[in-house]
């Protein structure tokens, strides 16, 4: 990549990072409902006038629509509401470890549901690697944590289960000839219409006491920053990168989000956090397979 792509691609690690700081900030006084409809709608009205402006309208194909609903749901619902819960017993750093394995979740749900991507030997290896970090992180405190902390432990890892179904399920979209960022903009509106009923009865807004302005700033800023603006950064580089290039941006999140929650949000990590992170990073590296390739070559 040359140097400039290499900016564009830190910017966005940290754009994401940010994310889980914007969440430690935001879990403290707000419940996860209220979190993750004010991320996805803010995010919506951002990027639906932006491609109107563009000239660009929103399809109207019962079937498109209908895979917007469906990767709204895993892509954003079920991964936002599962990570926001998760900081709530644990740190944003931890939180971001465990979402670096989405990527590998993705190898093994691709394996499962598909017939063009199968486990190679080289995938393997960086699942069974991922994996032992996932040990390492998680078993080395079964005797000292909490059963709140493993639980959302747990659900860190069923929103990666998650992310890697809507990685593998966004493939249809290549048959529908419509651009990404549309695509974008139509998983955020269908995941605010899905949130909106259920935040309406599980949080009641109208009772809730006002937030303070760092938590309002903080979903702000992860609704415009860390998703809006995250979107239009991650096509960027798709378009002039590649596919391969951009899966990097995954090794490059969980120290940001380290760094932002030691910085300003008073956590720390124990050395069995970053033993599985190394772990973990390692099982990206092999399953992205070009340190193999290299060797070989």
């Amino acid at each position: 990549m040359r140097p400039h792509e290499w900016m564009l691609l830190i910017t966005l690690s940290l754009v994401w990072a940010g994310s889980f700081f914007f969440n430690g900030v935001a879990v403290r006084e707000l419940p996860v409902m209220s979190i993750v409809i004010g991320r996805v709608s803010i995010a919506s009205l951002i990027l639906v006038p932006w491609l109107i402006w563009r000239g660009i309208s929103l399809p109207r194909d019962p079937a498109i629509w209908r895979a917007f609903l469906i990767m709204g749901l895993f892509n954003n619902v079920l991964p936002f509401c599962l990570i926001v819960w998760a900081q709530g017993h644990v740190s944003s750093g931890q939180a971001a470890i465990l979402n670096a394995t989405s990527p590998i979740f993705t190898v093994i749900v691709a394996h499962l549901l598909t017939d063009d991507e199968r486990l190679s030997p080289s995938r393997l290896a960086g699942v069974l690697l991922g994996f032992a970090g996932v040990a390492v992180m998680v078993g080395g405190g079964m005797m000292h944590d909490s059963g709140a902390t493993l639980a959302a432990y747990c659900a860190l890892l069923g929103a990666s289960l998650s992310y890697g179904y809507a990685f593998v399920f966004g493939r249809c979209f290549r048959t529908f000839g419509i651009m990404p960022m549309t695509t974008a903009a139509g998983q955020l509106v269908c995941s605010s219409l899905l949130l909106l009923p259920l935040w309406l009865v599980l949080d009641r807004p109208w009772q809730m006491p006002a937030p303070g302005m760092a938590v309002i700033l903080a979903v702000i800023g992860i609704a415009s920053i860390s998703t809006a603006f995250a979107y239009g950064l991650y096509f960027r580089i798709l378009t002039t990168a590649g596919a391969t290039n951009l899966s990097l941006v995954t090794i490059l999140i969980p120290p940001g989000a380290i760094l932002l929650g030691v910085a300003f949000l008073g956590e720390e990590l124990l050395m069995r956090h970053l033993a599985g992170l190394a772990l973990i990073i390692a099982g990206l590296l092999v399953t992205d397979g070009r340190i193999l390739r290299r060797r070989q070559s």
